[in-house]
C-alpha cells in the first residue's frame, strides 16, 4: 500500500575501535632503565645521607636515620644488580657506572683508617662522604644526560653498547675481580687490622706473617725496682703459656688477673673453651699457671660492678656456653641497654681493674724489687702510662708469638713443645 508507513531504518553499526599495540620492552630499555634506577638510587642515598649527617653535626638528631638505612639497603642492592650485569653484558658504560657501583664500598674501606686514627670525629668523616658522593652523583647524571636537562631514564637506549654478550668481557670481569679486587681488598683489610691492634694496643699486641704476637716490656727506676708487663691472650698457643711462666724470676711478685664472684653474681661463669676449642687453641685459665715466684690476686669482684654490666655478661657468657639458639637470639634481640651503658662497661671491665692493679702495685712495692704483671693486652697501655708516673721507664722489650697462624690440619698435629719465641 502506498500510504503504509515506511519501516524504520537499521541503526548503523559503531565504527571500529582503533587496535591499542601493546609496547613491548626490549631488552635495551630494560637495561637503560635499570642503571637510570640505580644512578637514581645512588643520588637518593646521598643526598638523604648528607641531610641526616648534617642534622646529627648541627643538631644532635637522628630523624633520619631509620629512612637513611632503608634508601642504602635499596642502593647497595641496585648496584650489586648493575655491577653483576657490566660482567654478564659489554652493553652498560663500564666509565659512567662502574664507579657509582663501586662508590660505597671504597668509601667503607676508606673510612676503615680514620676509625682506627680520629674515632672521635668520625660524624664529620662521615658528613665529608656523604657531599662526596653528593657532587659525585649529580656528576654523573650531567654527563649521563649530556648536560642539566633532565629527562627519564637517565641512560637512553642510544648511549647503551651494541654487543649483547662478550665472553671477552665476562672473563675479563672475572678476571679483574678474582685476582686483582679481592686479593687487594684482603691485603688492605690485613693491613688495617695491624695498624688498629698497633694503635689500639700501643703497640703491645701486634699482627704479623707468623701470627698474633705480644710485647713484653721491662719497666726500671733508680731505686732497683722493676716491673714487666706481660700482656695476656684468653686463648692461645700452650707453649706461649709455658715459656711466660718460665720466664719469671723465682724472687718476683706475680699480681693475677682474675674477676672473683664471691656472691656467686654471674649466672654463667666467664669460660673460653668454646672459642679455643674451635680454633685448636688452649685457655689461659687451664694452661698458665705459674709456679715460679708468689701469686697474689689483684683483681676485683664482680660484686663491684654496675648492675648493667654484671646482666649482660651473663647474656655475652650464656650465648657462650649455650651457643645462638632461638631462645639465646630472642634474649639478645630484646636487651635494651641504658645510654650509659658503653661508658659503664668499659669503667667496670677496664679502668676500675687498672685502678685496684695500681694501688696493689703502689702497696707491694717495698715488698719486693719484681714484680710481675701477667693481664689483658687491653689493660696494658693504662697501666704502662701509670707506672712511668711513678718513676718507671722502659729498659727493655721482648716478643712472644700467642697464636700461630696455621692450618687447622696443622694446629691438631702441632706438638706442644714447639718454639713459641
Amino acid at each position: 500500500m502506498s500510504g503504509a508507513p515506511a519501516p524504520p531504518a537499521a541503526p548503523s553499526p559503531p565504527p571500529p575501535l582503533p587496535k591499542l599495540k601493546g609496547k613491548s620492552w626490549s631488552a635495551r630499555q630494560v637495561f637503560a632503565v635499570l642503571v637510570s634506577l640505580c644512578l637514581g638510587a645512588f643520588l637518593l642515598d646521598a643526598v638523604v645521607s648528607l641531610v641526616d649527617d648534617t642534622l646529627i653535626l648541627v643538631f644532635g638528631i637522628h630523624v633520619l636515620t631509620l629512612i637513611r638505612g632503608i634508601v642504602f639497603l635499596l642502593a647497595v642492592f641496585l648496584a650489586i644488580l648493575t655491577y653483576a650485569l657490566m660482567g654478564l653484558t659489554p652493553m652498560i658504560p663500564k666509565r659512567l657506572f662502574l664507579p657509582v657501583t663501586l662508590f660505597n664500598p671504597i668509601a667503607g674501606l676508606v673510612v676503615i683508617p680514620f676509625l682506627i686514627y680520629f674515632y672521635g670525629r668520625i660524624q664529620q668523616v662521615s658528613w665529608v662522604i656523604s657531599l662526596c658522593q653528593v657532587v659525585f652523583g649529580l656528576s654523573v647524571l650531567r654527563l649521563v644526560q649530556g648536560g642539566s636537562k633532565f629527562r627519564w631514564p637517565f641512560l637512553s637506549e642510544k648511549q647503551l653498547g651494541t654487543r649483547r654478550f662478550s665472553w671477552l668481557n665476562l672473563c675479563g670481569f672475572l678476571a679483574v675481580n678474582a685476582f686483582v679486587a679481592l686479593p687487594a681488598v684482603v691485603v688492605y683489610l690485613v693491613v688495617c687490622a695491624s695498624l688498629a691492634m698497633d694503635h689500639l694496643s700501643e703497640g703491645f699486641l701486634a699482627l704479623r706473617s707468623c701470627g698474633l704476637t705480644v710485647q713484653v716490656r721491662k719497666y726500671a727506676r733508680n731505686d732497683g725496682k722493676t716491673i714487666q708487663l706481660f700482656p695476656m691472650s684468653h686463648i692461645g698457643e700452650p707453649e706461649f703459656y709455658r715459656k711466660l711462666s718460665e720466664s719469671f724470676p723465682t724472687n718476683s711478685l706475680i699480681l693475677m688477673e682474675g674477676v672473683s664472684d664471691d656472691r656467686d653474681l654471674l649466672t654463667n661463669k666467664i669460660s673460653y673453651k668454646r672459642m679455643a676449642t674451635s680454633l685448636g687453641l688452649a685457655e689461659q685459665q687451664k694452661e698458665f699457671k705459674p709456679n715460679r715466684g708468689e701469686v697474689v690476686p689483684a683483681d676485683v669482684d664482680v660484686e663491684q660492678f654496675g648492675t648493667n654490666t654484671i646482666d649482660f655478661l651473663n647474656l655475652v657468657m650464656l650465648i657462650h656456653s649455650k651457643g645462638l639458639n632461638a631462645k639465646n637470639v630472642l634474649m639478645l634481640t630484646q636487651y635494651s641497654p641504658s645510654p650509659d651503658f658503653e661508658e659503664q662497661l668499659f669503667d667496670d671491665l677496664l679502668r676500675k681493674r687498672n685502678r685496684r692493679l695500681l694501688d696493689e702495685i703502689d702497696s707491694r712495692l717495698s715488698q719486693s724489687d719484681i714484680i710481675i704483671v701477667p693481664w689483658g693486652v687491653a689493660h696494658m697501655p693504662g697501666i704502662a702510662k701509670e707506672i712511668q708516673r711513678l718513676g718507671f721507664h722502659l729498659q727493655e722489650t721482648r716478643e712472644y708469638v700467642a697464636i700461630r697462624f696455621r692450618s687447622a690440619r696443622n694446629r691438631t698435629k702441632a706438638p706442644r713443645n714447639g718454639d713459641s719465641e
